[in-house]
C-alpha cells in the first residue's frame, strides 16, 4: 500500500516535545477534571469530542471506555492527541484557566488513552452492512482517512486515489516530528483502514492517471480532500540558487528521508505562520547553530502560535522582525539574504537594508491551493484556490463533497477530521435518502 519509510530518515533524531503520562500520573490528572456539564472544552474542539466523559473513565481506570469515547467522534484521535494546539482549543477553554489554576492537561489524557488502545489493539469498530454504493476520495490525507472510515461504517464501498506512494497526508510528511513521526502516521492509517473495504490506490493523478469525469461515472459520490498544493514563491533575484527550497517541501524531505545539513552553519526561515515555526525548530534540531526566523511583521502579529515560538526561543532561535528579504546572493550557492526593514505599515524604510548569512533559506510564506482542480466541473465554484462547501462539504455539485485544507485554506488535522465525518455523513445522506444534507 505505501513505500517503505527509510532507517536514516532525518526526523528519527528528535525526541518527543511533550513526554506521555504514565497510568499513575493520568489517573491523578484525570481525577482534578471538574467534569463540567457544560464543559467549554467541548466546544473548542473541532470533532467535540466529550472529554469529560473520557476523563472520568479515566479516572475509573477504564481506558477502553475512554478510547472508544475519543474514537466515536475523532477516529484520528491518536494523532490529534499529539499535533493539535490544545493551548488554544480544548485546554485553552478549561474552567480552570479562569481560575488561576494550570488547565487539565486533555492532550496528554486524550494520548493515554488512545496510545494504551493501539498498544493493546483494541479495535472499536466495524464495517457497516454493505449498501452497494461507491465513493471515490482523492487523497489519502487526514480528511479522506476520516471520511472514507465513516463511510464504511455505514456500508459504502470506498477507493482512495493518492498520487504519492506514502499515505497518510500531511500527518506524514508535514508533522513536526517532535510532535509525531511519519512511522506512527502510517501506523495510525493502518489502523483506520483495517475496518476493510476501503482500497488505496497510490501513485495515481487524479486529472492525469484518471479523469475527474471517469470518478463520476464510476461511483456515487467523490469526496475531495487533496490538501495543498507547492510552496510560494518570492521571485526574488536568486532565489534559483541552491541551498533555498520551500520549507513544506524541506519539511517533507526531511521526514521521509535524510537531509543533509553537515555543512551549514547559518539558516533562515522566511514567514511568520506555524510552517515557519516548525521549520526553525527542525533546522535547529538537526543541529544548525545559527537559526533566524525572518518576518515582516512584529510577533504580536504573527500568525504562528504563540507558544509555538516560546518553545523556538528556548531551543535558540533568533528572529528580524519587521524584515523583508529583497535578494539571495551567492556564487551557485546561497550565502546570504539581503534584507531591508519595515515600518508599521509594512512599507520599506529607506537605507535600512541589511544583510543575514545564510547557507540555507527555507521560504514558509503559504502554499498554492489546488481547488482550481475541479474548475472543469459545472456547479463547483472555487474562490481564491479554494474550494467552496457547505457546513456539510457539500460543493453545489450532485455527488461532489470536499474537505480538509482544501477546502479551508489550511487549518488543523482535527479541523479536516472533521470536515471529513461531516461530509460522509452528509454523502450517506445523499446516496440513500436523496437529500444533500447530513
Amino acid at each position: 500500500m505505501t513505500a517503505p519509510l527509510p532507517a536514516t530518515r532525518s526526523e528519527t533524531a528528535f525526541e518527543d516535545f511533550k513526554l506521555p503520562l504514565v497510568r499513575d500520573a493520568a489517573v491523578a490528572e484525570a481525577n482534578r477534571c471538574l467534569f463540567c456539564s457544560d464543559a467549554p472544552c467541548v466546544n473548542a474542539c473541532p470533532t467535540h469530542i466529550d472529554i469529560p466523559q473520557f476523563i472520568r473513565k479515566i479516572a475509573t481506570d477504564n481506558v477502553r471506555g475512554s478510547a472508544k469515547t475519543i474514537f466515536d467522534s475523532n477516529i484520528l484521535g491518536m494523532s490529534c492527541a499529539r499535533v493539535c494546539p490544545v493551548e488554544v482549543l480544548c485546554v485553552g477553554a478549561c474552567v480552570y484557566n479562569d481560575l488561576e489554576q494550570p488547565p487539565i492537561a486533555i492532550g496528554k489524557l486524550q494520548r493515554y488513552a488512545t496510545d494504551t488502545a493501539f498498544e493493546k489493539g483494541w479495535k472499536f469498530f466495524e464495517a457497516g452492512k454493505p449498501t452497494g454504493r461507491k465513493v471515490a476520495l482523492i487523497g489519502a490525507g487526514p480528511a479522506s482517512l476520516a471520511a472514507a472510515h465513516e463511510l464504511r461504517r455505514l456500508g459504502h464501498a470506498c477507493t482512495i486515489f493518492e498520487r504519492r506512494a506514502t499515505v497518510g497526508g500531511l500527518n506524514t510528511f508535514g508533522v513536526a516530528p517532535y510532535k509525531m513521526k511519519a512511522d506512527r502516521s502510517l501506523t495510525e492509517t493502518e489502523w483506520v483502514l483495517s475496518i476493510g473495504g476501503i482500497q488505496v490506490k497510490t501513485g495515481v493523478t487524479v486529472g492525469k492517471d484518471v479523469t475527474l469525469e471517469q470518478l463520476e461515472e464510476d461511483f456515487d459520490a467523490v469526496f475531495v480532500g487533496v490538501g495543498l498544493g507547492a510552496d510560494s514563491a518570492l521571485g526574488l533575484p536568486g532565489e534559483n540558487l541552491q541551498g533555498v527550497h520551500g520549507a513544506v517541501a524541506w519539511i517533507e524531505h526531511m521526514k521521509l528521508a535524510k537531509a543533509d545539513l553537515s555543512t551549514v552553519k547559518h539558516a533562515v526561515v522566511v514567514g511568520g505562520g506555524n510552517t515557519a515555526i516548525d521549520a526553525v525548530r527542525e533546522v535547529r534540531g538537526l543541529g544548525v547553530p545559527s537559526v533566524t526566523m525572518l518576518y515582516r511583521g512584529t510577533r504580536e502579529g504573527m500568525s504562528g502560535y504563540q507558544h509555538e515560538w516560546d518553545a523556538a526561543i528556548q531551543e535558540g532561535v533568533t528572529a528580524a522582525w519587521q524584515s523583508l528579504p529583497i535578494a539571495f546572493e551567492g556564487a551557485g550557492r546561497v550565502q546570504r539574504v539581503k534584507c531591508v526593514k519595515l515600518d508599521a505599515s509594512k512599507k520599506p524604510i529607506a537605507g535600512t537594508e541589511f544583510s543575514i548569512d545564510a547557507d540555507l533559506v527555507l521560504l514558509a510564506i503559504g502554499q498554492a491551493k489546488l481547488g482550481a482542480m475541479l474548475g472543469s466541473l459545472a456547479g463547483i465554484r472555487v474562490d481564491k484556490g479554494v474550494i467552496a462547501v457547505d457546513a456539510h462539504g457539500f460543493t453545489g455539485r450532485a455527488g461532489w463533497y470536499a474537505g480538509g485544507d482544501c477546502t479551508n485554506g489550511g487549518k488543523e488535522v482535527v479541523n479536516a477530521a472533521a470536515e471529513g465525518k461531516a461530509a460522509a455523513r452528509a454523502m450517506h445522506a445523499a446516496m440513500t435518502q436523496g437529500t444533500t444534507h447530513a
